[in-house]
Order: C-alpha cells, then structure tokens, then sequence
C-alpha cells in the first residue's frame, strides 16, 4: 500500500532557503510536504525528476487577475511559467465592493489604467457579489489551476462610498471615512491579505481620468490602515509616481507614517526611470533608512526592461496616432496591411506628426533609440547598437521607415519592443542591482493585465533562463539564488509563510524543471478572452510538472483535468514543525 500521495524521485532538489542544493526525493501527502531527502515509503504516484530541478512554486505578489479569476478557470500566462500562487488585486483597482452603478466606472478604470478591453470584462465578469467578503466567495466558488490570494483595492472602495465625488476626488469626510473603515474591517475578516492604492499620475481610465485615489488624504489612508489591524498586522501595497518624482520625500514620508502608526508592512513598485536613471537610488535610500528604523519596506522590481510590444495586431505602434492610421484604424488586420503596403498611403503616414497622446505611455512610440525588432525568442537585453535608430543611422534612411517595413513584414504580428524602463543605459545592470537588494522583491509582472501592450508575467522563466543560465552581457545569478527569490523571498514578503520552500509542512507546491530545455518563446497573440477579447501570452518549454496543493495541474506544458488551486484568505503561518 503507498505511504505517500506523490513522490518526486531523485531530483536536484532547490528548497527554497538560498542553499547549495542537494539530489533527494520529495514527498507529498494530501496539499502538504511529507518529507524531503531519502524517501522509502513509495507514492501512489511518483516522477522521476533525476537530472531534473526541483523546486517550490513561484509565487507571484503583483498581478491583476480579479477580472480573469472570475471569468476563467487558467490564470495564464502565469501558470504556465511555473508560478503556483498569484497575489491580484494590486495598485487600488479591482471590482469589490461594487454597487451596480459603480461598475461602468471600475470597468473604465480597469480598462484604462491595465489595459482590459471592457468587452472583454463586460462579458467575463459575473457580478453576483457587492460586498468583497461576497467576492472572495465568488473566486473561491470557481475551481483555478493555481493560488489565488487577493488585496482589498482602494478605488474600488472609495468609489462603493463615495460615488461620484470619488471619481471628481473630492476630499473623504468623517462619515465616509466610517463607512470605508467598516468595510476595510469586513474586508480583512472576510481574507483580505492586504489593502492597495494608487497614487499614480500614469494611473488613468479609459476616459482619460485620474485614478480616484490620487489626492486621498493621509487621514483616509489613516483610518483604512487602522480598520485593517481587525485581522492582526498585514500589508499595504502603493504605487506611486511621487508626482513625477518631484515630491518623493513627501510621498513616502506619509507613506510610512501610515504603516509605522498602522504596525503594517509596506511594499512599492521600484523601477529605473528612464527620464530620471539614477533617481530610483534616492526612493532605495529611503527604504533602507525606514527599515533600519523598524519599518518592513519592499520595492518590487521587474528582473528585465519593461517593455511595451507594438503590432498591428496590439494596442499600439509608432504609427498608431497619425491621421492616415487612424483613418483605416477600424479595418481588419489583413485590410489594413493592404492599404499600409501601397507606396501612397506609406508616405503618407511616414510623413506625418503622431496627434497628441491621450494616455501618458503613448509619449513612446516613437522612442526609436531604445525600441528593438522583436526577434523570436525575443532578446531581452538587446545591445544599443541594434536599435531602430541604430540600424537606420547604418543604412542611411529613417528609423520611421524600418519600424513601418517591420509591422508589415511580421504580417501585423508582434514586430516591436521598446523596454521603457529598467534599461536607460542599455543593459540590464540597473535591474540586477535592484533586486539583487535585500529590501527588493522581484514582482511589476502584471499578469492578466495589459493584454495589448505588455506581456511580463513571464519573468520568473526569464530568470531561470536569462540571469542563472544564458547571460551574455553581464554577471549571472545561481540557480539557488533565483528560486530563493521567486519564492521564499516573495512570499515572505506578503505574508505567505506556508510556501516557498521544500520542507515537511509547508504547502505541496512544486515545480519540476529541465533547466538545460527551458525556453521562453517569444510574445504571440491570441484571442481566447470572452467575446473573442485579444490578450499576449507567451509560451514556455522544460516545465515538466508543476504541482498545485499536491496534484499536478500541469504536465510538460500542458493543463491536465486537475484544477486545484484555492483562494488563499488573509497571512498564513508557517507550519509548525514537529
């Protein structure tokens, strides 16, 4: 009779602590490791994973899944790049609590500041929930192939208070601040595992209006903060711009009055400003010297160049706003390719100015001295000298011109990458600086967001192939050090003790990889959303079995029957061994 539910033979086990590794077997019993090392007992299963990784599952703090957790059963392409436990609900925007008459607004919102189609959302989304308490029920209610945990967004409470005086951003008064205080309270009860807001000018919806949140006042942070000490010390999520970082002392001087008063942790989006390059050490020296003075202070940090992809097929390219564009905008993709290829309407739009951008990150399009042809797979790091602007410069035309023969070359399919931040200098030392810190987390993947424009949640993959592997350009990471901080470090982080390592007690999380195969594709479309909604995804080989509560969810890269993924209500304690 097996002794175990699953046993991972022979594998060249990474637990997750930072360690040298070690060639043993892992057990499983129920959703929980039974034993690691030299395992008698035989599993009802078992996988052979010699010459294999095998690590815990990643566990991802900054995603947008609320819209996709209600509307499908696969956070993909997170799950898919060996992440086991996605947090959402990041940067103040979700859909709980929800009046009826506020949905058009989050919506807008959603759509504006995470790039959603709201056709997409409209047809995906249930809306059998007003309370958060009842959404959380909502995404518990619908079997996923991995962990959900979830923030309490700020806009969305805000707006369910104050309706329209939110979205104009007029100031909380006391009976609103009650009224939010009561439902952070419910909220955090209910499983919250933090609360997260938005101070972002960058941060607009699809009608071109500010985040809701922007100006809340520290007595509103106040109160949500405290209302949250309801379910013990949890975690504030913020992202900022810091007024284009020309008020960064004050911004984050309130920021952790909040948490010091509030006895939370505190945890920011960090990012290499291309406008500013070394502004980002000013923010990194105000988090050392808060964590130093007791506070718990995290920066999320993206291990790659941010990148926005253009196509005619996506959301944007350089071309996007000229008039001649926008005048065959609304033709299918093959139609406008047609027209894009006669020598007329090519001049025509070669030769005109871009009309003024309604949304802060269309101010790049045309950024041609940092924008690379996408290749397959897609370099991450790619030199200065193989820029649009580089490349035409070489050959004696404009760097308009290249990008325009690329989107037709591609057939309308990705063509274009411009990192926009974490790349100022061309290479990827800034980024490894960033998170090679003690007080930064890797995180900023977006995944189930910016469908048309970006595609980051693959970084985890990235890291395993990129910084602990395939690196050209710079300094490598070891394997050990990358599934630490995919892992352990990121879970921690949040609160999530029970997982990120390989050890008897913690959750049966797994992932067993080929590290010599692992390969990361390059972006493609698809349009597998509701109402036939386009999204990115990108695609990965060497996984070959990913383990979710103790079943395995995905075999070489693909989805079995199981889906056992659960939300994850509020912090979780690491288990107590015996």
């Amino acid at each position: 009779m097996a002794e175990y539910d699953l046993v991972i033979r022979g594998g060249e086990i990474h637990d997750g602590r930072g360690g040298a590794s070690f060639t043993g077997d892992v057990a499983i019993t129920g959703d929980r490791i039974a034993a690691v090392g030299k395992v008698d007992g035989i599993g009802t299963q078992e996988i052979d994973a010699r010459g294999l990784l095998v690590t815990p599952g990643f566990v991802d703090v900054h995603t947008h899944y609320d819209g996709q957790a209600i509307g499908e059963h696969r956070l993909a392409p997170s799950s898919g790049h060996g992440v086991t436990t996605v947090v959402m609900g990041n940067c103040g925007v979700g859909f709980a609590p929800c009046r009826a008459d506020g949905r058009k607004h989050l919506l807008e919102l959603m759509e504006g500041i995470e790039d959603i189609p709201g056709v997409v959302m409209t047809e995906g989304l249930t809306w059998e929930w007003e309370s958060y308490p009842e959404f959380l029920d909502a995404v518990e209610a619908r079997p996923h192939d991995i962990n959900i945990a979830s923030y309490l967004p700020h806009a969305a409470l805000r707006v369910y208070v104050m309706g329209e005086r939110a979205a104009a951003g007029e100031q909380a008064t006391p009976e609103d601040l009650q009224a939010m205080a009561a439902l952070t309270r419910e909220a955090m009860l209910a499983g919250a595992l933090g609360f997260s807001s938005s101070r972002s000018l960058f941060h607009r919806s699809s009608k071109g209006e500010k985040v809701p949140t922007l100006d809340a006042s520290e007595a509103e942070l106040m109160a949500i903060a405290g209302a949250m000490q309801s379910a013990g010390p949890s975690i504030l999520q913020i992202a900022s711009d810091y007024r284009d970082f020309t008020q960064v002392e004050p911004e984050f001087d309130l920021f952790t009055r909040v948490a010091r008063a509030s006895g939370h942790d505190l945890t920011l989006p960090m990012a290499q400003s291309h406008s500013r390059p070394e502004g980002w050490r000013q923010l990194l020296g105000l988090i050392e010297k808060a964590n130093a003075d007791g506070l718990k202070v995290s920066g999320q940090v993206l291990p790659r160049g941010i990148g926005v992809l253009f196509g005619l097929e996506l959301s944007m390219h350089p071309f996007c706003l000229t008039p001649s564009y926008q005048a065959i905008r609304h033709l299918t993709v093959a139609e406008r390719l047609r027209q894009m290829r006669d020598p007329t309407v090519r001049a025509k739009i070669l030769s005109e100015p871009s009309t003024d951008p309604a949304a802060p990150l269309l101010g790049f399009l045309q950024k041609f001295d940092q924008m690379f042809e996408a290749t397959d797979p897609l370099d991450y790091e790619p030199a200065l000298e193989s820029s649009i602007a580089a490349r035409a410069a070489r050959m004696g035309v404009t760097p308009q011109e290249i990008a325009y023969d690329l989107l037709l070359a591609r057939e309308g399919k990705v063509a274009l990458f411009l990192p926009f931040a974490n790349y100022a200098y061309g290479n990827l030392d800034v980024s490894k600086e960033l998170f090679s810190h003690d007080a930064m987390i890797l995180g900023l993947g977006d995944g189930g967001a910016h469908y048309g424009s970006i595609c980051d949640a693959s970084y985890s993959t990235f890291m395993l192939t990129h910084w602990a592997r395939d690196r050209a350009r710079g300094a490598r990471l070891t394997v050990p050090e990358v599934v630490k901080a995919l892992c352990r470090d990121t879970a921690a982080a949040v609160g999530l003790h029970d997982r990120g390592v390989l050890a008897p007690g913690y959750k049966a999380d797994i992932n067993v990889i080929d590290h010599a195969r692992l390969a990361l594709h390059a972006p493609q479309v698809a349009f597998d959303l509701p109402a036939g909604g386009r999204r990115l995804t990108q695609k990965a080989d060497g996984y070959v079995a990913t383990i979710v509560n103790g079943r395995v969810a995905y075999r070489d890269g693909q989805p079995t029957d199981a889906l056992p993924g659960r939300l994850v209500r509020g912090r979780q304690p690491a288990p107590v061994l015996v």
